[in-house]
């Protein structure tokens, strides 16, 4: 019985193409509790793998967080199979605005302690007591108002190449730590509309209970994040109040929302909106890089990655040989080396 993936990427990028069909990329989550989160994952793989659905999954306790994709004949069997678990019937699914068949090559399903590492350990704190939701046209009508605060509960790279107009963006690099900065930020503003968003809801809905957990009695949430906002106002003809791109986890890294571009290339200071991961593997830094400053340093972050990544492949993996991976790779964007920086 297989129950993880024995295909690289590369070979799963060729059967893509060869199959020549088109996939739909669709995140959904839902909290609830699972009891048995091993064995759910392990009958999700099951069935998922038959569907051909590639993706990064998490299971946990708390509930089920997906970012996946499938080919497109096959969405009814896969809505069919999620209708067919109890807790999973009718759970949103946010569809992608960009197609690309190749944003993920794997299928990964990972029993996690937290479907959101959230840094906290409060018996008391019920993840399912979450805000009100708001849909694009309600949500564009409360943060117009006075006594509203907006916060975006992603992190310093997704909002600094898109987010709301007026949003508190907390220069934070994961969801816990945003948590108790933004919950001393607003400590005295208790009284007014507290409205949350994130890219497809699971991060603001935690947040959401947990700032009602902390005492505040007008709690929102952007229902479905950014991903469902967008579908909603191009539906319904609606103003769109969010500037630049929507940052999203898989290899097209960003889907474009309005025109605007509001940040800067990490190496030049030019106008620019587009990550990248450096070449250099021993490295990997994801930052915003044009298109110049690309071809000046061969897709690398610094002189001494592009250095590194031009020599024989052996001789980057004697370099490599013995160092272990460090988190400061993923710092995304706060490199030193990095001249315009957020």
């Amino acid at each position: 019985m297989q129950l993880y993936n024995k295909l690289s990427a590369k070979e799963r990028a060729q059967i893509i193409d060869l199959a020549g069909e088109k996939r739909l990329t669709i995140s959904f989550y839902k909290y609830y509790h699972i009891e048995v989160p091993q064995v759910f994952r392990d009958d999700l793989y099951l069935r998922w793998e038959e569907l051909d659905v590639l993706g990064r999954i998490y299971v946990a306790f708390e509930g089920i967080n997906a970012q996946l994709s499938i080919p497109a004949k096959r969405f009814t069997e896969f809505k069919e199979h999620l209708d067919s678990i109890s807790f999973l019937k009718g759970v949103r699914l946010n569809i992608a605005i960009e197609q690309y068949n190749k944003s993920f090559l794997k299928l990964k399903i990972k029993v996690r302690d937290k479907i959101v590492a959230d840094g906290l350990n409060d018996a008391a704190f019920d993840v399912t007591d979450s805000g009100i939701h708001l849909k694009a046209k309600e949500f564009n009508s409360l943060i117009a108002q006075d006594n509203t605060i907006l916060v975006d509960m992603r992190n310093h790279y997704e909002s600094e190449i898109g987010h709301f107009e007026g949003a508190i963006t907390p220069d934070v690099d994961t969801f816990r730590d945003s948590l108790p900065i933004i919950a001393e930020d607003i400590k005295e503003q208790q009284s007014k509309n507290l409205v949350m968003y994130c890219t497809g809801g699971i991060r603001c809905e935690k947040a959401s209970a947990y700032f009602k957990h902390k005492g505040f009695k007008n709690v929102y949430q952007l229902e479905g994040g950014i991903i469902e906002y967008v579908r909603q106002i191009k539906e319904e003809n609606l103003e769109n109040k969010f500037k630049g791109k929507n940052f999203v986890f898989d290899h097209r890294r960003s889907e474009r929302v309005s025109e605007d571009i509001i940040s800067k290339c990490h190496q030049c200071g030019k106008p620019c909106d587009t990550h990248v991961n450096c070449a250099n593997e021993a490295c990997h830094l994801l930052f915003i890089q044009c298109q110049s400053c690309k071809e000046q340093l061969e897709s690398c972050c610094t002189i001494e990655c592009q250095k590194i990544n031009s020599l024989p492949f052996e001789e980057q993996k004697e370099l490599r040989k013995g160092a272990t991976e460090s988190n400061k790779i993923f710092k995304k964007g706060r490199s030193e080396s990095l001249q315009y920086k957020k």
